[in-house]
């Protein structure tokens, strides 16, 4: 198979495109490098240097790709929270873009998109049926993106999907670009340095490793349309997460504690039985064997 990975050359793309390399298909990264980065992308890949919020249409039809994995996003909630213009332009124009391209190819769609962001508080693990209650643009913009791909899908007869991803974590995050906090914690123990943690760090979130959500992603090329949750269905506290790092890492070392952040969601947790009933997909790791993949490369 032919397959376009936008923001391939980034943490959770480069892992798509690698899995998809893997399987013998033929794989083209479409990144502009803004937070990607040219050595994560593999052997065997062709990269094309390209902004999604341009046309896209003369790029598919030379590679005339059978499916298109949409990874490309501005993922940073402070950042649209300072830029909501710039966040809108990549995360709603620029999904258009991938969408128009697609359809003149006969493309099939896989958008990731975000859970947490899109439900905001959550009393237990959110359903994909469940109010959306964003409370960033960022939220906003990936909620308006999936929209766009379910009135595509109605307009155009089209089958793509939608995959709201947890607090994804692993290898190739960037401690300095979107902020995982697994990258974050692990880049400052590594320098010998504390932790910081913002609040009490009582907030959860459902974190999930990266391998997991590719395996997530690929499943969904052959699902016929839907929207769905990618997680574990469990919360862990940022103390909880910051105890976990310790232990994986050995580190004799303690947190330090900041003021809360304004807007900050406290409960963010997802129910992925959806997308183990319709596509098979369940998580194989726990946070700790997730946790301790990531230490590894690291160090």
């Amino acid at each position: 198979m032919r397959a376009i990975v936008t923001g391939g050359a980034g943490f959770i793309g480069s892992h798509v495109a690698d899995a998809l390399t893997a399987r013998g298909d033929q794989v083209h990264v479409v990144d502009d490098l803004a937070t990607g980065k040219r050595e994560n992308v593999g052997d065997g890949v062709t990269l094309h240097e390209r902004d999604v919020r341009e046309p896209l249409d003369d790029l598919f039809a030379d590679v005339r790709p059978a499916a298109c994995l949409h990874l490309a996003a501005q993922a940073d909630v402070r950042v649209s929270v300072a830029r909501p213009d710039y966040d809108a332009d990549v995360n709603v124009i620029g999904t258009i873009r991938v969408l128009e391209a697609a359809r003149l190819q006969g493309a099939h769609v896989v958008f990731s998109s975000t859970g947490g962001a899109i439900y905001g508080e959550c009393e237990r693990p959110a359903r994909e049926d469940d109010e959306r209650k964003p409370l960033s643009p960022y939220g906003v913009s990936k909620l308006s993106a999936e929209e766009y791909l379910a009135a595509y899908n109605r307009l155009h007869g089209a089958h793509h999907v939608s995959l709201r991803y947890g607090n994804v974590f692993g290898p190739r995050q960037d401690p300095h670009g979107e902020a995982g906090v697994v990258a974050i914690f692990f880049d400052r123990i590594a320098a010998g340095e504390r932790p910081r943690i913002f609040g009490d760090g009582s907030q959860t979130r459902d974190y999930v490793y990266v391998a997991d959500v590719v395996a997530a992603t690929l499943a969904a090329l052959e699902q016929d349309g839907g929207v769905f949750n990618v997680g574990t269905g469990a919360e862990t506290s940022v103390v909880e997460l910051f105890e976990a790092c310790r232990r994986v890492s050995a580190a004799d070392v303690a947190p330090e504690f900041a003021p809360a952040r304004l807007g900050e969601l406290q409960r963010s947790m997802l129910d992925a039985s959806r997308a183990a009933e319709a596509l098979g997909w369940t998580p194989e790791r726990s946070l700790d064997e997730g946790l301790a993949e990531t230490w590894r490369s690291v160090v």
